[in-house]
């Protein structure tokens, strides 16, 4: 999978979808040649403008917004320079970094070995996690070890579904998440499985107290800033966020967007 697939209110998506449409009025994708700039020049950022809660259009004003795209304009910020997007979808988005569309990938991409040995990354601004999601009232399960013998709704064919085999849960086949905490809400299954960060976006959107986050998998995925491996920009891209990082700033944007800091491996 080149991405996880992350759990959006359906109004939301449906809205942010439409609004994009007619195109992106965030940045061109046509202008070429960048290198990565200096001080006071255009950061050209590359995205989808199509990923809620991450990089989207605004339903109500159209804007581009989301935690990706407060992220890079704050290290854009440090750097005393503007971003300007570029929107594309993701399975082009790799190409136009390549043909130098733009200096940098914001978009949550995941890093691993393939992409490291192709581009480099600035450090982690997102980790995610695996975590364990009971009904609201249920004090049995405080670590992956706690989920052995009960039953978890997964769609079968994900990773997560083998992790609550492999702990010993038996799995009740779901659609996906929103089917997932219906079943849980109906006490048809005592938990789900899921990324931290669909469970956050889907707790702040939809206000649902009838479910929590018991405890995490020990699984987890760091998402950075793609560059080309010739770029100047990454080390430049760390110092700023390492002062985003000691500033508060990251954890606020985080905190706004899911309700928790999400730029750091979420608490056991």
């Amino acid at each position: 999978m080149l991405r996880k697939t992350y759990v959006v209110v359906a109004t939301l998506a449906m809205a942010a979808l439409a609004a994009c449409g007619g195109g992106s009025t965030a940045g061109s994708a046509s202008s070429g040649g960048s290198s990565g700039g200096a001080s006071g020049e255009t950061l050209k950022v590359g995205t989808e403008g199509t990923y809620a809660p991450f990089t989207f259009h605004d339903p109500k004003t159209n804007k581009l917004t989301g935690y990706d795209v407060e992220v890079v304009e704050a290290v854009a910020g440090k750097l005393g320079r503007k971003a300007q997007f570029s929107e594309s979808t993701f399975d082009a988005i790799f190409a136009g970094l390549d043909a130098k569309r733009y200096d940098v990938v914001a978009n949550q991409i995941s890093v691993n070995p393939e992409r490291q040995a192709k581009y480099a990354f600035s450090a982690p601004y997102t980790v995610s996690t695996g975590v364990v999601v009971t009904r609201a009232d249920d004090t049995s399960v405080h670590s992956i070890a706690d989920v052995r013998g009960k039953t978890s709704a997964q769609s079968v064919t994900s990773n997560f579904a083998a992790t609550a085999k492999q702990a010993g849960a038996k799995v009740e086949a779901g659609e996906g998440f929103i089917q997932a905490v219906a079943l849980l809400k109906q006490k048809r299954v005592d938990m789900t499985i899921n990324d931290n960060l669909a469970v956050l976006d889907y707790l702040r959107t939809s206000g649902d107290k009838g479910i929590k986050i018991a405890a995490t998998t020990g699984d987890s995925t760091k998402q950075a800033f793609a560059f080309r491996k010739d770029s100047p920009l990454p080390a430049e891209f760390d110092k700023a966020l390492a002062a985003l990082r000691s500033d508060g700033t990251l954890a606020k944007i985080s905190d706004k967007w899911f309700g928790a800091d999400v730029s750091k491996p979420a608490a056991s």
